[in-house]
Formats: C-alpha cells, structure tokens, sequence
C-alpha cells in the first residue's frame, strides 16, 4: 500500500544525463491542453483502405473473415490508399506488426522486436514479405539484441494471452485467439502505409534501434550501454506536449519498466510498453492516447488486476499518477496542467501486495573482485525480503569454482540479482545460471550501471542523511563489523541501495531491519553442487519440488513455518546440544499426539503474520496528513483489513502458545529452542493486544471489508504506532509459532513416515569439542526417505557403519562397488541426507542411527554437463572434487560417485586413485567412495582405513540354455562384503535395448582385451597381499632406520608405523 503513495520529485535532483529533459519541461508551449487530460473519443482504428474488398472465397469464409467484426473501416478518401514514398524505403521500425513475437538471444537478452518494428511496409516489400509469412505462418523480425525495454526474468519469449491464460487461470472472459493475429498478419502485410502513420513513426524516430542511444548518448553496441535509460533529442522535447513531457521525462529513466500513465479515469501504455499490454494482456492497439502514439489502456478498475498478471509473468510495472484534480488544476491558472508524478515501481522481487505465496521473495546485490591469494575472489552481498523489511548483508571467499557463490545462492534463492555490468567475471556469470533454481520462476539477472563510487564514508553518510534502517535491532557498523570484508560488502549495500531508490522504495529502508549474514558460520556446510547432487529442493529431472527432501519434510501449515524449514535445511546444527533440544520436543509431540492435533487446528487459522507485520511496519512512515489525502478510500481500506486480519491473527497465536504453556514438560523443551516473550500478567502481550481486539471490533467491525470515513486514517495511524511499540516481541511470537510448526511438521513425517524412523543418537566430534569426542557413522537399516520405484516398492534397507561404536573401531572409508543400476548412488545420497535430517532435529530414516556431528558435506554424484556454461561432464567432476581436496577436515562426510568415468580410462583410473588415497591418508573423513575400477580394490584391500563392500546382484535363468539374453540380472540392492568382481555392464546393456548381436561382439572384444592386457594386470591381482602402500610402507621403514633423531618424524612417519602395525597384527591373526 505504502507504494502508492506520491513522492515528491524536488526529493531526487535530475542527474546530468538528464538535465536536458528535465530543462525541456520547465516550459509548457502556450498551445499544450489545460486543464484535465482526458482521453480523446477513441476513433475506429482503419485497417484497410476504403476501397479494399476482399476477394470472394467459394470453399467457405476467408481468414480475414473470421476477425471482420473487430475492425471498422473509416471512410476517408485522402487516406485511402496513400503511400509514404518520401521515406525512401527507410521507415523507422517504432511500430511493431500486430502477433509478432518478442525473441530472445542466447545470452537471454531481450530482443524487443514488438517495440520498434514498423505496421507495414513499403509497398514493393509487402508481397515478398507477405509472401514469407505465409510460408512460416508468422513473420520474423530480426533487431539488435541490446534494444532497451522491459524483460521477463526467465528471458522466455512473449507468449499468446489464450497460453497465458491456459497456464495460470486467468478468470479473464475476453480472450481473442491468437490464430485470429497470426492470419490477420497474413492478411494485411501487404496494405499501405496510411499518411498519419507514416507521420508519427517519423515523430518516433528517435526510438529506431538503428539510433537509439541511453541518456549518456551511448549506443548498444558500447559496452557501458545503459539499457534503462533512453536519449530524447532536446528539439523533440521542446515539441512535445506538456502531457508528453511528463510521460517521457520519466519514460527516458525507466526504460525497463512497463510504465502505466493516468489520463483521466484510465490508465494508458504507450509504444513498446503497448505492445506488451497487447500481447500479454490481449489488449486492443489504437493510434491516439498522448501525442497520437499507439496505445491501450484500461479504466481504474481493472488497474490492480493488470499490474499483478505482468509482475506475476516477470515484469517491472510503475504508475504515474495525477496528483490533483482537473478543478484544482484550472484553479492554478487557465494553462495549468494536471500534476502528475511516478508514485510506485513493482517488480517480481519488491513485491508485498499480491499474493507471494510461501516462499520467500529475495533480491540480491552482489560485488565482486579478485582476492590475494592467486585464483581466490572475494564477493561482497546484501539482499532483502521486502515482504518482512529485512535486508542481511555479508561476505564470501571463493575460488574459480564458485562453490561458495553457489551455495549463497541456493540458500536464498533470490528472485532477482543485481550486479555491476562491468565488474562481474564470467566464471560468477556462469555460477548465477548454474544455481538459480529451476521448477520455480526463474531467477531474473539486472545488470545496473556504477552510479555509486563512494567511498565508506560517503557511503555510511548517506544511509545516516536519510534516515535507512533508522528502526534497525542493528546497526550499521554492527552488521559490519561481522563481515570479513567490509569495504566490498557495504559497496553491495550501497548497490541494493541504489537500485531500491530508483524503484521508489525508501520506505522500505527506512524501516528495514539489518541483519549480519555468514554462509557457513555455525551450521553444517554444504556448497552449491552439493546441495543440488542431493536434490535438497528441486529434484534434477524436472526441477520441481517433488522427490526433494524439502517436500519430503514439508508438512508444515504456515507460509513462515515453510520458511523457516528451508532455512533450516540450507543451515543444519553443528552443535549436539541445539540438535538433541530440537529432537527432545519432536519426542515430546510424537507422544502426545492429541497436541499436535490442537496445534494443527489453531495453525490453519492463521495468516501470513510475518508479512502483515511487515506491510504494517513499513506504511506507518506514510501515514502522515499530508500524503493520506492523495492515498484515496481505497488505499486506505486495504490497510485496515491488514491491520485488522494481524491483531486477529494475532490473538490465535497467543492462544496457541497459552495452551502449549500448560503442557510443563513441552514448553520446557520448547523454550531450550526459542525464546518466548511474557504473555501474561499487567506486562504481558495477551493483555496488551486485547486492547487493539477492542479497538477493531469498535471502529471497524467489518474490517475485511470497511466502508472507510474522513476519521479512519487518523484512528488508524493511532492504533498502529502504539500496536508497533512493541513490534520486537510481535516478531518473537511470530517466530515461535514457526519453529512449532516446523517442529510439529518433524513429528508428523517421523510418526507417519512409510518406513521405519528412529531418533538419532547425536555426539559431539573431536573437532568441536574439549572432552574425548569421536568419528562415528552407524546406521541400521538404512532407506532413502523419497526414492520409491516406479511400482511404488520400499527401498531395500542396508546397514552403514564408519569409525567407532560400541563394536569397536571399524574403517572409516567405505569402497563400494557393484553393477550398473545397482543402487549405488541411492545408498551414497541416503546417507547424506540422513546426516542433514539428523543435523535438521527430525527423525532418520533407519531403525538405528548413531552420528558424531558432520562439519561439512561433500558430494561428486552423476554425470552431467553444462553445455549452456561450456563446462563438460569431466570438468564438473574435477571442479568438484578439487573443492573436497582442498576443504575437507576430520570431521567431514565425502561422498565420490564414480570419479574419473568422464575421461580416458588410464587418466581417469590415475585421478581416482591419487584422490582416494591422499583422502584416506592425509585427510582420514569418513567417506563412501563407489567405483567401477576394481583395480583400486586390490590396491586397497588391505589397508587398515578401508573397507570394502558391494551391491549385491545374482543371476536368474530364463531356460537351460546358457546363452547371455537367457541370463537376467537380478539387483538385490542389498549391501554385502567383499568387492564385486566385475560390473556387469553388458548385462545392463542388454537390459537397456542393445541388440543381443551387438553385445556379442562387445563380449569377444571383452575377451580379447582381457587377453591383451591381461598380462599388466595379472600383478593388480596380487596387490591384495602386496599393495603399492605396502612398498611405500617399506621404503618409509628403511628412511626410519636412518633417522637419528626420533623427535623429528612427522605425523605421516607415525601414521605409516601404525599402518605397518595394523597390517602385522592382521596377518597374524589370520595365520591363527
């Protein structure tokens, strides 16, 4: 609501690069319209000249036909079949073919054809061009890809209103199909330009893509082109209207932005932004409208409804709106013009009036420059929920690989991404498509110009001069000081700043809250291709939400409740303590399931409180006497039924946390994991709110839908800075109430879940804690919580057990091996997430878990490529196998999924060999490493830190024949010891389709290889008994007897005496 509400245009001073505008239209010519502008009679648009008859059509009615009664003809003869023959065949493209389509280049720029393409052409190219429409059904208009103009933000081409509706149920009745724009295209290619369009396509001229410039007189094709500003040559001005001044004094800064301008009781677009209204909302193109433009509009009624279908398909849409009366505007002067001025700017990412959803809605600045250490990069972020008025800033340091980006972005999961068009590499480019999500809407990338080069101070000076985060828990140099690198984190605050000015949006920082970020800091660490690998939100075969972890776990009521749970996914506990307080109340509600009965019904009543505590906040600002006689009844309705749905969503949370505190052992739990505000008493908020209960139910009873009077503004603003004074406590009910739903949606999936759930038995590691920790990952019965069968069946269970328990020490590496299709990588992956739901505080997926806390999560599963990024399948693999070598500790769980397959057997043999074995020798994590390469298992079968085990399979006979087709392998995905002797990969080709024939051959090629070959390898067989570890062992041995000095033996001497040991006594055992 807050967004309507006018700004004052001598609050922001005309920058330079429009001075010449903003000069222009201090001088209303003496023949501009006084007084009220409104629209003109809107005149029949004529399509065809007058004396155009349509040929006749035996076999039934033409395609003209069909749309005949939506065009009138105009009788006017000297318009009737007039040429434009002065143009000399260069006719600015400035008016766009009615159904063509807006394409887009492979660099998802935007390429705006339907905003400067001409209506027709000349007359010797309209039957060749008419021609070629009819051979591809639709004429292709070929532009410069840098043209300025609105985009969507997964940059997807323009889509028909009838698709449109089709997809998000449009309730809208009067829809045109688009086949009827297609033939009418065909059909009217080839008329002739009529003299008043020639005329106002010359006026438009300036808008051409072969001349069109930014502010700075800068062309598309320079580097530093600013698309979101337009260049008006002063004489065009200096012609123009006082009405045109005013929508292109701020079209040429908004050039982005679908711009609606208020004449009258409409609201018009103009030229380009017509063209979206046209072929997004179906809306009729007429020649009128201010300066005699192409244009459609709407009346005031329809304007919210239009506003939210373009934000929701991924637009920018502002308003200009008039700021007075035409009374009040003749009463200044018979040439007075009505005031008028750009009140609000909408976007997918700031927007708080629509229906959001339960997601939250990011918008992320970012900055970015080289580290000192060579190959390092430093980025500096902020970004903001503009729906809860918190904006968290911080920093990251990353290397080429973007891991840590990665994982920024897939925590927040920004709508939107603002970002330095100059100062961002194309590594952070690639890394921005690589982790937006898909199954959502996808992320939209604004490249904004540097109009910020401040320095700290002037930086810093700027938030204090006006007045940002002045309500703040925080303050500036609080926040900052949690960052590693200040200077680069306040220049993206100062990004974000920036871009929320020019959106109108001061509002929202001047009551945002700020908040210090740390991506890794205090919680389980996962990077970007881990969280993808493991499929934590979107599942990798569609993008949707189902087959994820997220939906796997979702059982939560609220909108904030299903927040708050994917805050926690992203950010897992790593201190035992916090995990076992979270697993003691899901404990508590799993044995009282009539609780989580009441919980549930008091949760459905609840509304969104996060956002309407947040809308209210942010309006109070603008509720003073001198903006609210502009907001109009219907502002200010809108405000009442938020105040009001908050106080009573209010009171049903008080309620629920009343009945929670009679159950003395599950508040007792419940507060060891939030913290929970006085609710009773002559201080308590139960009877603080009852007062504001009374106030809804005297002063406006039916709030949902109040018939507003002169006095409820003030009444209102009264009611709302004192409900505010005690906003910090509101926000503490808000957030205990989404920690007992996410809590509750933990108890509902471990009591309900379709296999067999357990509560994990959490220690703390050695790494973070004083006292004797250890390195333990047991696991009994082991099933993946998501990865059911097509035939619906269980996962088999399997038994995991890494590093000490109560057996005894066992391995802390794990060699898997077994065939294709095996169950191998499910295995890997229900491991990991059992950690993560373990970590979360929910119940596991196995009839027994014991867990050491795990620092960090590593993965390296599946083979894909990026073609789109040029990243081929072997470079992924190394990109992230080199993150584990280079950030893996103790305490880490690393997960490698057949390391090397993506390249020539030797060198990928070579790479899997070398990081397996610095893994189990310097790193020593507990680790599940699968593999085809089954020489590594004679390389390792006898190393004290690995075990070896595989996925078993058997073979079933069809008939007595022995023939390979009569041989079907069975997967038991059932865990076994010892190594697989082979992978059987012609049994899976046969499997998969491959001719019988074909995998003959494939099998004597086999053969033959082995034979060739063989002969390397025979001494591979032996390495069981006699491994390359054991000649390093004796090579070590002998430098040890050379040594005088035993102090000075490193931890790798040590580590290969207790090698050496482990062997010895493994012999001698086995000679018993």
């Amino acid at each position: 609501m807050h967004k309507y509400f006018p700004r004052i245009s001598g609050d922001r001073p005309p920058s330079a690069a429009n001075r010449n505008v903003t000069a222009a239209v201090k001088q209303p010519p003496p023949d501009d319209v006084r007084g009220t502008d409104t629209p003109p009679e809107k005149v029949p648009r004529r399509v065809l000249p007058a004396n155009f008859a349509p040929k006749e059509n035996k076999s039934g009615p033409s395609q003209f036909d069909s749309i005949m009664n939506k065009f009138v003809k105009v009788d006017d003869s000297e318009r009737g079949s007039q040429r434009s023959h002065s143009l000399n065949g260069s006719f600015p493209k400035s008016f766009p073919l009615v159904g063509i389509r807006a394409y887009f280049d492979r660099k998802g720029m935007h390429k705006e054809e339907a905003a400067f393409q001409p209506l027709a052409k000349l007359k010797n190219n309209a039957v060749n061009f008419k021609k070629m429409a009819n051979q591809e059904n639709i004429a292709l208009v070929e532009t410069d890809n840098e043209i300025a103009g609105p985009e969507t933000p997964g940059m997807q081409p323009l889509v028909s209103h009838v698709k449109r509706s089709r997809e998000d149920g449009s309730k809208f009745s009067s829809l045109v199909d688009s086949g009827k724009r297609v033939r009418f295209l065909e059909d009217s290619m080839a008329l002739d330009m009529t003299k008043k369009e020639a005329e106002v396509a010359s006026k438009f001229e300036w808008l051409d893509p072969s001349r069109i410039k930014d502010a700075n007189g800068r062309r598309p094709n320079v580097p530093s082109y600013d698309r979101t500003t337009l260049y008006i040559p002063p004489e065009v001005l200096r012609k123009m209207s006082a009405s045109q001044k005013q929508y292109w004094t701020v079209k040429c800064k908004y050039m982005d932005v679908v711009l609606f301008f208020k004449v009258g009781k409409f609201y018009e677009l103009y030229e380009m932004d017509a063209d979206i209204g046209h072929k997004e909302l179906d809306w009729k193109i007429t020649l009128s409208g201010v300066g005699k433009c192409r244009q459609v509009g709407i009346s005031e009624s329809g304007i919210d409804d239009a506003v939210q279908k373009l934000v929701a398909r991924g637009y920018k849409v502002g308003r200009v709106e008039q700021l007075e009366t035409s009374g009040e505007a003749k009463a200044r002067g018979a040439n007075s013009v009505v005031k008028r001025e750009l009140v609000q700017v909408i976007t997918p990412s700031t927007n708080v009036d629509g229906n959001i959803g339960p997601d939250a809605v990011h918008l992320l600045a970012i900055k970015e420059e080289n580290g000192l250490n060579n190959g390092s990069v430093v980025y500096g972020f902020a970004f903001v929920d503009c729906a809860r008025l918190r904006f968290w800033v911080g920093s990251i340091d990353d290397d080429a690989s973007c891991s840590a980006l990665g994982a920024l972005l897939m925590q927040v999961s920004p709508k939107e991404v603002v970002y330095d068009s100059t100062g961002l590499s194309k590594e952070a480019q690639k890394a921005l498509r690589k982790f937006s999500l898909n199954g959502s809407t996808a992320m939209q990338f604004t490249p904004v110009q540097s109009t910020i080069n401040l320095v700290n101070t002037e930086i810093r000076d700027l938030v204090h001069s006006k007045g940002y985060f002045k309500g703040s828990s925080h303050s500036l140099d609080h926040v900052l000081s949690n960052a590693i690198h200040r200077e680069i984190t306040l220049s993206a605050l100062a990004e974000l700043i920036g871009h929320l000015d020019r959106l109108m949006l001061d509002d929202i920082l001047q009551n945002g809250d700020l908040y210090p970020y740390q991506v890794y800091k205090g919680c389980l660490k996962m990077d970007g291709p881990t969280m993808m690998n493991l499929e934590l939100f979107v599942n990798n075969e569609d993008g949707g939400k189902s087959g994820s972890l997220y939906n796997c776990l979702d059982k939560c009521v609220t909108s904030s409740g299903k927040r708050l749970l994917r805050n926690w996914i992203c950010c897992p506990l790593v201190d035992a303590e916090i995990i076992n307080n979270r697993l003691d109340v899901v404990d508590d509600l799993m044995a009282n399931p009539e609780i989580v009965s009441q919980i549930a019904q008091h949760l459905r009543k609840l509304p969104d409180l996060e956002h309407l505590l947040g809308r209210i906040k942010s309006s109070l600002q603008l509720s003073g006497p001198r903006i609210l006689p502009l907001l109009g009844n219907k502002i200010l309705k809108q405000r009442v039924k938020v105040f009001g749905s908050l106080v009573k969503g209010l009171r049903t949370a008080l309620s629920l946390l009343l009945l929670l505190q009679k159950e003395q052992l599950l508040i007792s739990s419940l507060t060891k994991v939030f913290k929970l505000p006085i609710l009773t008493g002559s201080n308590g908020l139960d009877q603080f709110l009852a007062q504001f209960e009374a106030a809804v139910d005297s002063d406006f009873p039916n709030y949902q839908n109040h018939d507003v009077t002169d006095s409820d503004a003030e009444i209102l603003t009264t009611l709302t800075e004192i409900f505010l004074e005690k906003a910090a406590q509101w926000f503490e009910v808000v957030h205990a109430i989404n920690c007992v739903d996410v809590l509750r949606s933990f108890a509902v999936t471990s009591s309900f879940s379709c296999g067999t759930m357990s509560r994990p038995v959490i220690m703390a590691s050695k790494c973070t804690t004083t006292d004797n920790g250890v390195t333990a990952l047991k696991m009994k019965g082991l099933w993946h919580p998501f990865a059911f069968g097509d035939s619906g069946c269980f996962p088999v269970p399997n038994d995991i057990v890494l590093g000490e328990n109560e057996e005894g020490t066992h391995p802390l590496t794990l060699l898997l091996t077994g065939p294709n299709m095996g169950g191998k990588s499910t295995l890997l992956r229900a491991t990991c997430l059992a950690v993560i739901m373990a970590q979360v505080g929910c119940y596991v997926p196995c009839e027994s878990c014991v867990l050491s806390v795990v620092d960090i999560i590593f993965t390296r599963l599946g083979a894909k490529d990026r073609i789109m990024t040029g990243e081929s399948t072997f470079f992924i693999e190394c990109t992230e196998t080199a993150s584990v070598l280079q950030n893996a500790t103790q305490d880490s769980l690393v997960i490698l999924d057949e390391l090397g397959r993506g390249t020539s057997t030797f060198d990928g043999y070579a790479i899997a060999y070398a990081v397996f074995r610095h893994l189990i020798e310097k790193v020593n994590c507990r680790m599940l490493f699968a593999t085809h390469y089954h020489p590594l298992t004679k390389e390792f079968g006898s190393h004290p830190r690995v075990t070896l085990q595989h996925m078993a399979c058997a073979f079933k006979s069809k008939s007595d024949t022995y023939s390979m087709r009569d041989q079907e392998l069975v997967f038991l995905y059932r865990l076994a010891s010892g190594a697989c002797p082979e992978s059987y990969g012609l049994q899976v080709a046969l499997m998969a389709g491959i001719p019988e024939k074909t995998v003959n051959i494939a099998s004597k090629a086999s053969q033959h290889m082995k034979k060739s070959i063989g002969q390397s390898f025979r001494s591979s067989e032996q390495r069981s008994e006699f491994s390359t570890l054991h000649e390093e062992w004796l090579k070590t041995l002998v430098s040890i007897s050379r040594i005088e000095d035993c102090n000075s033996m490193d931890e790798d001497v040590l580590d290969t005496l207790f090698c050496v040991w482990c062997e010895l006594k493994t012999s001698f055992i086995s000679r018993k």
